[in-house]
């Protein structure tokens, strides 16, 4: 593989990789600032791409078809809040409801299973009307979306929710012992893991060029994938440079799976390496302390 091809493929990766990087945000949310495995993001991603690609069609503009996106995945992760915390259904269980029934209320907005949006006004526009290409385009916008979502996450958990809300995924009992209305701050949380994660939807479907009602499948292993790929990485961060460090992650899952797809793997084995490489990222810490424990145990046993 040639120097040239593998710039190539850098940068589509990083392209993708930072539009992505947004639903992994969401994923980090739940799956661990409150310690729950939400599968809502299989229903809110196409949620999120359907509701921005119906606006962006009747004339909207794609900035505000963001803004509604968001407000979707907002009501979705409320649903799955209110069927966790009020109805006490397990929150795996709660997660497959709303997403089960999300693909009924996606097809519904959508009217069709694809929405093309080909001749449409998009995010990337006025980016790629100043000489930018399709993939500089994306990588602009998906930075100052990423940043501005950081950023503004970043400032929330240091507000007195935030904090309680950290409170709550760290320790729930003690938190509601304290006087944290736990069910209120596990509520907040859904809603703004599936907020970003809509979001995330709307802009790849806008850099897709259409919205795709099976686009949501396979989705929550791409933001576990990036985010275990930046804790096996960088650990022991402080909240700030760890969601960045996610961005990073969602880049290099997709630089692997480029360099996978440069090999002529069929398009519909790619699910299968998609779950291959989270398996070897959630594995490699295990692998590592191990032969870390034998290198100190054989240190000891010279001494």
């Amino acid at each position: 593989m040639s120097v040239e091809t593998i710039l190539v493929l850098l940068q589509s990766a990083f392209s993708q990789g930072v539009l992505w990087s947004l639903l992994a945000i969401g994923v980090f949310l739940t799956y661990r600032i409150l310690d729950i495995a939400d599968l809502t993001a299989e229903g809110t991603f196409p949620l999120g791409a359907g509701i921005a690609a119906l606006a962006i069609t009747k004339g909207c503009s794609p900035y505000l078809a963001c803004l509604f996106a968001f407000g979707g995945g907002v009501l979705a992760g409320l649903t799955t809040g209110i069927f966790h915390t009020k109805l006490k259904i397990p929150a795996l269980l709660a997660g497959i409801i709303t997403m089960t029934g999300l693909y009924s209320v996606t097809n519904r907005i959508m009217g069709a299973p694809n929405i093309p949006l080909l001749g449409n006004s998009s995010v990337y526009t006025w980016f790629e009307d100043l000489g930018l290409s399709k993939n500089n385009a994306a990588i602009a916008v998906g930075c100052i979306f990423a940043a501005l979502i950081i950023l503004l996450l970043y400032f929330f958990f240091k507000t007195e929710i935030g904090l309680a809300i950290r409170a709550t995924g760290d320790n729930d009992a003690m938190s509601e012992a304290n006087g944290i209305n736990t069910d209120t701050m596990k509520l907040i949380g859904y809603m703004l893991s599936n907020g970003c994660i809509a979001l995330s939807g709307a802009l790849l479907a806008q850099n897709n060029g259409y919205a795709d009602l099976n686009s949501g499948v396979g989705t929550i292993v791409i933001g576990l994938a990036a985010i275990i790929i930046a804790e096996v990485l960088f650990r022991n961060l402080p909240l700030l440079p760890r969601m960045l460090t996610i961005v990073l992650g969602a880049v290099i899952y997709r630089f692997i799976l480029a360099i996978v797809f440069e090999f002529n793997v069929q398009p519909q084995d790619i699910k299968l390496f998609s779950a291959l490489i989270l398996v070897v990222c959630l594995s490699t810490p295990q692998i590592r302390n191990r032969f870390a424990t034998k290198k100190a145990a054989k240190g000891g046993a010279q001494k």
